[in-house]
């Protein structure tokens, strides 16, 4: 009998290069096709693992999920940035490696973060996702986020649309 080991933890300065990695591929799988490739690419190399040990060293609310003690997702979060929508928190950015999707890992990335936010007093919660990347607005459905909002992120010569979803607070009666 095997036993895997899976957890969730907040990410350390010495796991730069694994999330730039796990950036790396789950940026390529995400958005091929949606962005030009020379904008992709730019996106990717500007977040090589320097970039993430710094955002690391400035305290930036980061969570890893690990499988066998290897980092296959991450997720940044902190204050929401859309003050006109009644969340207090919001996860920038969550991500698997592609071989890790679809197995509930980026579900329980998705519950850590939710509940880090709410034990810091962020209560409800907001994401954002490119609606071209069907694979993202299928998951935020899936976990039972709303459609609150949209808006728009230019990427290189590139309007994307971007669809807000909505969580209330976890224990909101």
């Amino acid at each position: 009998m095997s036993i895997v080991s899976i957890d969730v933890r907040r990410a350390r300065t010495e796991d730069a290069a694994e999330i730039a990695a796990v950036h790396d591929a789950a940026w390529r799988y995400a958005y091929r096709g949606i962005l030009r490739g020379i904008d992709l690419e730019r996106m990717i190399q500007r977040r090589g693992p320097a970039w993430w040990e710094k955002a690391l060293k400035r305290n930036v609310m980061m969570l890893v999920v690990e499988v066998q003690h290897r980092i296959v997702g991450y997720a940044t979060l902190g204050p929401s940035r859309m003050h006109n929508l009644p969340f207090g928190g919001e996860i920038y950015e969550l991500y698997v490696t592609p071989e890790f999707q679809g197995v509930g890992l980026g579900r329980r990335l998705f519950e850590a973060a939710f509940e880090t936010l709410e034990r810091i007093d962020l209560k409800g919660l907001a994401v954002r996702a490119v609606k071209a990347n069907d694979l993202a607005v299928g998951f935020y459905e899936h976990l039972g986020g709303r459609p609150v909002a949209e808006s728009g992120e230019t990427i290189g010569d590139r309007e994307l649309a971007v669809a807000i979803f909505g969580w209330p607070p976890i224990n909101a009666d």
